[in-house]
């Protein structure tokens, strides 16, 4: 079998993601091991689901930083000090920018909650509620300097819950655990 992929899980909120990542890490199902969880809200709920797992955790604040490749810097110097070999957005709240492209050149991925490019950027499922669309979905896709702009690898169609923003939310994570998992295992099988 192949050596495990190092990757580094960015995640600004509850991590459900992070945790179903771990889960298939833990079980064999993804052929990877996390080696350090980078967040910019350390008072997020993920920030203990690391910890519980034993993962590291690098909580770096924006606001501490003059600049954002200043920031970037100090994300950067984690990863190394890590040995993360791809980075792996799960709700992370930021763009990121020139100082991590350039380090990890297509080997930052994301994934976002409708079918890009539509409903691109924050509240992808209230827009889609807003809009009236009946069909929305989940998006793997490469990270560049856009907002979800970048190479998709993967998509997935989910119905519209009665124009409801919550079930459609619920519908919408049942399947973005799978796909991701599915797809990260494409990457690192390359």
């Amino acid at each position: 079998m192949k050596q495990k992929m190092k990757i580094a899980i960015f995640a600004s909120g509850s991590g459900s993601n992070f945790a179903a990542i771990e889960e298939a890490c833990k079980k064999g199902e993804l052929n990877a091991e996390i080696v350090l969880m980078v967040t910019n809200k350390p008072e997020a709920f993920v920030v203990e689901r690391a910890e519980k797992a034993s993962i590291p955790v690098a909580a770096i604040l924006p606001k501490e930083f003059a600049t954002k490749d200043a920031y970037e810097e100090a994300i950067l110097h984690a990863l190394r000090e890590s040995g993360a070999e791809w980075l792996v957005l799960a709700g992370y709240m930021r763009l990121v920018g020139p100082v991590l492209l350039t380090a990890f050149p297509s080997h930052i991925v994301n994934i976002h909650p409708s079918l890009l490019p539509s409903f691109p950027g924050k509240d992808a499922v209230g827009q889609a509620v807003s809009h009236g669309v009946k069909v929305t979905g989940v998006t793997v896709h490469l990270v560049d300097e856009g907002m979800d702009t970048g190479q998709i690898l993967a998509q997935c169609a989910v119905d519209v819950v009665d124009g409801d923003e919550d079930k459609t939310a619920e519908a919408i994570h049942a399947v973005e655990h799978g796909l991701y998992k599915d797809t990260l295992n494409k990457l690192f099988s390359q």
